[in-house]
């Protein structure tokens, strides 16, 4: 999602905003969502300055420079936010007089945005561009709502991906190999095998319990220990979904299970994000749970000692599912240059932009883009690819409700402590989910 903080909400780690007509073509309102009228690809060839609202970067301001070699009369001037102040603030800034023409698409700011018309339905320009065809269908899926935005993968389209993430498990080769594991695991079961024999010889994992790692341990598994789409639905807001499914039980349990074993440590709860990548890259630990905006970090730091692959799938046979978000982009309803906007939108699934995209540490929003990969990135290509062509792409658990990730942090953290029962917990989750969704 970049720290775990650029994870969170690229979430994932995920953020867009767009603006739109000032007067001629739906200007904000409080009357429900706006789209934008007289959609074109023509665009001006008079000097035209945009603004933009974001929060990550990378990979934001590297798109603004590729965009802009590729149309000079187009100035985009970018406007960064740290992530704590972001939703405050993009809500604020695009209610006023002079907002944003696009923004970093944050669902905690949109759940306002949209039904106060402030952000535009691009549903025109996906039908103009052909966007359907060109983004992975999942990618898109988790930006679309209803009006209410209360229920997300069906409704408007509100913001487009410019650049995206997929959880996984880090490895350290060498400690692997030296506790005789020779390769990443087919199965489930045959990474619980390889945590004993990586166990006997070192700490299996790094946890950063503190803030959102413990979570991410947890995400990691309900995506491959039970249905996803009840997963999905549940996050997506679909009425009468539930997180009290056996997948969501048997994540919870398997938390305690692996604390009791040994292969979760006992500080994890007093550790922080960075402080656990930094043990796995300093050799303290064999995995570590994390998704590819970390890559260049922990490339960086072990060369090529380290490997990734996604969480295991409980059978061979089964889909390709992990967790997956992106930095995306929206366009401000009030915008006097929405067309220019909505081409920097389109600029996202080009060639060039899937180089800034993978060099940035993030994978390119098309799937088919040929990168330059090696090492521990050509790896998360290929487990990326395989998500993708199963349309396994799920959304981070913290998008389900506004206060999701608290209920997440310390709900895994009491699992951690073995404070808290699996049951307790998915209850906690759910009456989140429940008071937003009523």
């Amino acid at each position: 999602m970049p720290t775990s903080a650029h994870r969170r909400r690229a979430g994932l780690a995920i953020v867009g905003a767009v603006t739109a007509l000032m007067v001629a073509a739906c200007s904000g309102t409080s009357d429900g969502p706006a789209k934008p009228t007289d959609v074109s690809k023509d665009l001006t060839t008079d000097k035209v300055t945009l603004t933009l609202a974001y929060t990550d970067d990378p990979p934001t301001q590297a798109l603004i420079d590729a965009f802009e070699a590729e149309h000079p009369n187009i100035t985009i001037t970018g406007q960064q936010t740290p992530f704590s102040d972001y939703v405050k603030s993009i809500k604020l800034s695009m209610a006023s007089s002079s907002p944003p023409d696009i923004a970093e698409y944050n669902p905690g700011a949109m759940r306002s945005l949209v039904p106060a018309g402030l952000i535009y339905d691009l549903t025109p320009y996906e039908k103009l561009y052909g966007w359907s065809d060109g983004f992975p269908a999942s990618s898109l899926e988790v930006l679309r709502s209803n009006a209410e935005a209360k229920e997300y993968g069906t409704g408007g389209l509100y913001a487009v991906p410019g650049a995206l993430s997929v959880l996984g498990v880090y490895y350290n080769k060498s400690l692997t190999r030296g506790a005789g594991v020779t390769a990443p695991p087919a199965t489930f079961a045959d990474f619980e095998k390889q945590l004993g024999q990586v166990k006997a010889s070192t700490t299996p994992f790094s946890v950063g319990g503190l803030q959102v790692g413990g979570f991410h341990v947890w995400n990691a598994l309900i995506d491959v220990l039970g249905d996803e789409q009840a997963y999905r639905n549940w996050v997506y807001g679909k009425p009468g979904a539930t997180i009290k499914t056996d997948a969501a039980r048997n994540a919870s349990q398997k938390i305690i299970d692996w604390v009791t074993a040994g292969y979760l440590p006992a500080a994890a709860n007093a550790t922080a994000d960075s402080d656990a990548q930094a043990n796995f890259t300093a050799g303290k630990s064999a995995y570590l749970v994390t998704g590819n905006w970390a890559a260049s970090a922990i490339e960086k730091a072990m060369g090529d000692n380290v490997g990734f692959f996604l969480m295991p799938k409980a059978a061979a046979g089964d889909s390709t599912v992990a967790s997956g978000a992106s930095v995306a982009y929206s366009i401000s309803s009030k915008t006097k240059h929405p067309n220019e906007a909505a081409a920097f939108l389109d600029f996202m699934r080009s060639s060039k932009a899937a180089t800034v995209q993978f060099d940035s540490g993030f994978m390119p929003v098309d799937a088919k883009a040929q990168v330059n990969a090696t090492g521990v990135k050509a790896d998360i290509a290929t487990a990326f690819k395989a998500v993708v062509a199963d349309n396994g792409i799920v959304p981070f658990p913290d998008f389900a409700s506004p206060n999701m990730i608290d209920r997440l942090t310390t709900g895994v953290q009491g699992l951690l402590s073995k404070q808290m029962t699996p049951d307790q917990f998915l209850t906690s989750l759910q009456e989140s989910w429940t008071q937003h969704h009523a």
